[in-house]
This record gives C-alpha cells, sequence and structure tokens, in this order.
C-alpha cells in the first residue's frame, strides 16, 4: 500500500510538472476569437484590431471567426462549451449581459459559464435618422416621432444587437412605442437608413462615424457623458433633452469556464498591452471610442461589469416587453 502511494504520489507530481510546463509555453498554436456577430460589424471592427495587435505579444496569431445569429448567443454558446485550454476565446459586447434576460432559454449560465479575461472599450452610441428628416434639434425629432408614432420606423441590427438595445432604451425615455424594423445585421439596416426606407437609428459610433461625416445621415447627439472629440459640435443625449440618457456598449473577452489561470493570466496582459499599442488608439479614436485603461482590462473589472450590466439591463427589458426565444 505505501508503494502504491509513493507511485500516486508520484505520478500526480509528474502530472502537475508537466501541466505546469505546458501553461507556461502557452500558447503554442493559433487561437480562435469567436465574434459573436457578421464581419465588418463594429463588434468584428473592435476585435480585429485588439486581436492583431494582442498576436505580436503572444507570438501566435489569434485568428477571428464570425458566428453570428440569435442576438450574439449563438456564438456564446460555442466558446462556453469549447475545450478550455485557453485557445478559443469570445468577444462580445454589452449583449452578453442584456440576452441573460432578453432570452428565455440560452444554452449557458451568462455568469457560470466563462471565465473573465478583460475589458476591451466602451463605444458611445448616436441617435441618428435618414438626411431627409426634418427636425433640426433632438427636441424637435422627439417631437415628430411622437407626433408620428405609428408610422416612425427604428432600424436595429437584430434583437440583442446594440442598436436594438439602444432603440429600446430610446423609446423607454420618450416614453413612446415606435414601429421597429430587425434587420440580419448592422450592414443593412444601415443601408436601409442611407437609402430612406427607414427613419431612426440608435447604433456606435463604430458604425456611424462615417456616414455622419459624410453628410450622407444626419445625426441629433452621442449618448457618451461628455461630447465626443471627433463630433465637437454633437450635443450629448442629456444636453439635448433626454436626462440620464446614457449608454456605451462596452466589449469584452471571454474564456471558457476552467481555462488554466496561466492561460487567463496572459490573455489579460496581452491585452492591456494591446489597448496601450498606438495604432489601437488611434484606430479607435477614428472610430469615436477609446481604449479601455488598463485597470479596466483585468478579469476582475470584467466580472464585476457583467454582473452590474445584468442587474441593470433587466427591467429596462422587462419593462419594454421583448424578448427572443
Amino acid at each position: 500500500m505505501t508503494l502504491f502511494k509513493s507511485l500516486f504520489a508520484a505520478t500526480a507530481i509528474v502530472a502537475s510538472l508537466v501541466a505546469g510546463a505546458a501553461q507556461a509555453d502557452y500558447p503554442e498554436r493559433n487561437i480562435t476569437m469567436i465574434v459573436p456577430f457578421s464581419a465588418g460589424g463594429p463588434t468584428d471592427t473592435v476585435a480585429r484590431l485588439v486581436a492583431e495587435s494582442m498576436s505580436k505579444d503572444l507570438g501566435q496569431q489569434i485568428l477571428i471567426e464570425n458566428v453570428g445569429g440569435a442576438g450574439g448567443t449563438l456564438g456564446a454558446g460555442r466558446v462556453a462549451s469549447s475545450k478550455a485550454d485557453g485557445y478559443t476565446v469570445l468577444l462580445h459586447h454589452i449583449g452578453m449581459a442584456t440576452s441573460a434576460t432578453l432570452y428565455r432559454k440560452l444554452a449557458y449560465d451568462t455568469l457560470n459559464s466563462f471565465d473573465y479575461v478583460g475589458l476591451v472599450t466602451e463605444v458611445p452610441m448616436a441617435i441618428v435618422t435618414r438626411k431627409t428628416m426634418e427636425a433640426k434639434d433632438l427636441k424637435g425629432l422627439i417631437d415628430y416621432v411622437k407626433a408620428n408614432k405609428d408610422k416612425v420606423t427604428v432600424a436595429n441590427a437584430g434583437i440583442g444587437a446594440a442598436s436594438h438595445l439602444c432603440g429600446m432604451m430610446f423609446m423607454s425615455a420618450i416614453e413612446t412605442p415606435l414601429v421597429t424594423v430587425p434587420y440580419k445585421g448592422t450592414g443593412p439596416a444601415m443601408t436601409d437608413l442611407l437609402g430612406g426606407q427607414v427613419d431612426v437609428m440608435c447604433d456606435q459610433t463604430t458604425n456611424t462615424t462615417k456616414q455622419i461625416q459624410g453628410g450622407t445621415i444626419k445625426a441629433y447627439a452621442v449618448t457618451s457623458p461628455q461630447r465626443l472629440a471627433i463630433f465637437p459640435d454633437l450635443p450629448t443625449a442629456v444636453e439635448a433633452g433626454l436626462p440620464g440618457f446614457e449608454v456605451g456598449i462596452w466589449h469584452g473577452i471571454y474564456a471558457p469556464k476552467g481555462t488554466p489561470e496561466a492561460a487567463v493570466n496572459k490573455l489579460s496582459a496581452a491585452l492591456q498591452k494591446a489597448l496601450k499599442d498606438p495604432n489601437v488608439v488611434s484606430r479607435f479614436a477614428e472610430l469615436g471610442t477609446l481604449p479601455s485603461p488598463e485597470a479596466d482590462a483585468t478579469p476582475a473589472a470584467l466580472k464585476a461589469k457583467l454582473e452590474t450590466e445584468v442587474a441593470r439591463w433587466k427591467p429596462i427589458i422587462q419593462g419594454a416587453g421583448q424578448y427572443a426565444d
């Protein structure tokens, strides 16, 4: 029995040393970053910028795989069920929090099926309309949509998308239900807004900046606490008459629950370096956003953010009565 115990203990020590060595060598091959939305959208843009920079630090490529559908829950579910070895990660936005209430059934537990890497950025939104909208300012826009609530259309990129969430918040703030038009992605929603087929949209500046600058759509306000340097003449929603209307579409990186701590820590360290990369900083600025500060690009900060946001959005979604199966 003593010999058996000794052999067992020795085997356990060897296994532990091998596992430790493997974690120390991480990553030894390419990493897949799942983006739960279509290529070319605002979340995809953020992911590709950060992944390119993180790859340099990690010494292995982070390859983007777009797994769209069901408001981001298909991609999140894919990561939750993946092997917890550090080679599959998820970059998701605020929809990670809202889906916990928005969807009646999920294939994963939002707060308990993932390990946390860190926050990436918080992108402000812009309230925009078709170019031919008559209203001169946000107050005029609100008056117009209230007077025409049965025919004004609000576009979004699908249930659970950032534009859907901001649209719900806008209707809640003005206490007026409007006709919502969901699309299969940000691209077709913006195309119809540009063409005047829909009237209003509230979407991330990463998706609206070029159109606002080009004058192909009209912008009425941004949802950040302060005006954006890229749009100094565009008021915040609060300034323009919507008290408390502040919302940012934050992005975070997650790994499957049980991912080795050493791998999570390396990913987090690489993220922190990436968010200081001059190219990332400048590209984010062009898109109207900023990288998260180093203190937020950590597992603890992302975990706290997700918990807070799940609680924040639950009453908003329940009040709107918009659920997905």
